[in-house]
């Protein structure tokens, strides 16, 4: 049983060093693919991931969307080959924004959701802050939605590969670290996990949470 458990946490971790390393390829892919004529490629290979969440997905909602995903990224792959490609990330902020922003509106939100693994008990003024920081990171992704989407339609093809390989994850460490100082000013009686034990509970649980929160939707 143990083993069985370790087979299948070692399974899901390999899954999401795979998706996130196609996720921050995935903007030079397309450049590279635009300037060798291969811009279908990266969407394709996403589109590939699709299928086989599809195939090996046990709910029957998430197979059918998942499908249906798959399937208008390879016909956009092959008819409408740099929009589709542009449009991926678009998509990657949407649901990120959905996933933060669902539990708002259903609660708890998301960050109180990873900090009760560290306070089983909050102390006063934690549920309003982490409330705030899950309305934050919403509108984070919301603005990257927009930005995304001018320069998908609008700008030139370098310009849209700087801002979704590279400056999109500068602001999200900006946002990051500066919220940690942040918490320390805001905080300053409380006992706050170094960052490398935030990062270890992100990872060891995010999956568990990212789950429950799909489940109960």
């Amino acid at each position: 049983m143990l083993l069985k458990i370790a087979a299948n946490n070692a399974q899901a971790i390999v899954r999401s060093i795979i998706a996130t390393v196609i996720v921050l390829a995935y903007p030079y892919l397309v450049y590279r693919g635009m300037e060798k004529g291969l811009v279908w490629l990266a969407p394709a290979i996403i589109s590939c991931a699709y299928i086989y969440q599809s195939v090996t997905a046990s709910n029957q909602r998430v197979k059918v969307t998942k499908l249906v995903i798959a399937l208008g990224l390879l016909i956009g792959a092959f008819s409408l080959q740099s929009l589709t490609a542009k449009l991926v990330p678009i998509f990657i902020q949407f649901m990120l924004m959905h996933f933060f922003g669902h539990t708002l509106i259903q609660g708890p939100p998301l960050i109180e959701r990873f900090v009760r693994l560290d306070y089983p008990e909050f102390p006063p003024g934690i549920a309003e802050y982490c409330l705030q920081l899950t309305i934050l990171w919403t509108a984070f992704f919301a603005f990257n939605i927009m930005v995304c989407t001018a320069l998908a339609l609008w700008a030139p093809d370098l310009w849209w590969a700087i801002y979704n390989g590279i400056m999109i994850y500068t602001l999200t460490f900006l946002l990051m670290v500066g919220e940690y100082i942040y918490r320390h000013f805001r905080f300053p009686d409380l006992d706050i996990p170094s960052v490398k034990s935030t990062v270890q509970s992100m990872i060891t649980n995010g999956r568990s949470i990212w789950m429950d929160v799909n489940y109960h939707k």
